[in-house]
């Protein structure tokens, strides 16, 4: 009964204050194999209205400064040929994309641990990263693409580097005419130094809500309370609408503990926790004027395949959570 006087409220309250449609996202994991219309319907039937789309590029460790993409090894959906007829795909079912190009470090390092060990390697790294981003940059206008995300967790390269950056966005801006974002880790949100430049403060949202090992709802809507007056603060100070670039649980025991957790080790399965976690972010964002809603992380091509109530991952695939989301997603599109 409480969810449907929430869902009422919401709805009442979006239509009776005038403001956008919110950003009902998913994150679009590319496929190794070529994908067609079929792919897609999972997404239409879960109310997404968006989706991210994410070509990759790699770095052998933290301090190679040569960035390697768009290359035959890669994943067909991680190339800009996949890419660009994954958004094809998604637009003919009337789902607008967010194009996310994104770095990956052999072994699985975190990218905002990237360093390099000299201005030399420095200067490297910012020209083998800026035909990276162009390249997608290009291929975002050639598919007007409303939204680029220009990094996606890189807080060393971004707080060592600045006039870089901000050098690269004009240079983006150039090329490109749609609205644009950077992906920025939840504990360095508010140290990047370009907000001003950027239409979205773009947060990878696995901010920690609960220490329970199945926490309730209430739980995780009072763990967010710090979180969201730190996250209205920059808003506050830098005048730009905030949207989550990346959310998600897994369905695990512990899922608020450590969101961004990715550990691969099997069992403690707990879908409620995996429901109370999503629902609980969503009352206390989507409600909100400032907020431009964000892609759930994450998503793949092969629905019947994947996920299920004995997979602990972040997907909601096949999970109780997926009806969830395809009843919060129904509202304000």
């Amino acid at each position: 009964m409480r969810k449907v006087f929430l869902l009422l409220f919401i709805i009442i309250f979006c239509g009776c204050s005038g403001q956008p449609s919110k950003i009902n996202g998913i994150s679009f994991v590319g496929s190794p194999q070529e994908i067609n219309a079929a792919h897609v319907e999972p997404v239409v039937e879960v109310n997404a209205n968006w989706a991210a789309v994410m070509p990759f590029g790699f770095l052998r460790d933290l301090e190679t400064p040569n960035v390697v993409f768009n290359v035959e090894r890669q994943w067909w959906g991680e190339r800009r040929d996949g890419a660009k007829r994954t958004i094809e795909l998604l637009n003919e079912r009337g789902i607008k994309v967010m194009l996310k190009p994104q770095i990956w470090v052999w072994h699985g390092e975190f990218t905002g641990n990237i360093n390099m060990n000299s201005e030399e390697q420095w200067k490297q790294l910012e020209k083998s990263y800026k035909e990276f981003i162009v390249l997608y940059a290009q291929l975002a206008e050639e598919m007007k693409v409303p939204i680029l995300c220009i990094g996606t967790e890189l807080h060393t390269f971004v707080q060592t580097r600045p006039e870089y950056w901000s050098e690269l966005i004009k240079e983006i801006r150039g090329i490109y005419k749609g609205k644009l974002t950077y992906a920025e880790n939840w504990d360095q949100f508010d140290r990047a130094p370009f907000w001003g430049q950027l239409d979205y403060i773009g947060i990878d949202a696995y901010f920690p809500v609960s220490q329970n090992q199945s926490p309730s709802l209430e739980d995780c809507k009072q763990g967010w309370q710090k979180h969201k007056k730190e996250i209205i603060a920059l808003k506050d100070k830098v005048k730009k609408p905030v949207l989550f670039t990346e959310y998600g649980y897994r369905s695990i025991q512990y899922t608020g503990k450590e969101p961004w957790d990715s550990s691969r080790y099997s069992g403690k399965v707990d879908l409620k926790a995996q429901n109370n976690a999503i629902t609980a972010l969503y009352e206390e964002f989507w409600g909100e004027s400032w907020f431009a809603g964000g892609f759930l992380w994450k998503w793949y091509h092969n629905h019947k395949e994947v996920g299920g109530e004995n997979n602990n991952r972040f997907t909601i695939q096949n999970k109780p959570s997926e009806k969830i989301i395809k009843e919060l997603y129904s509202i304000n599109q």
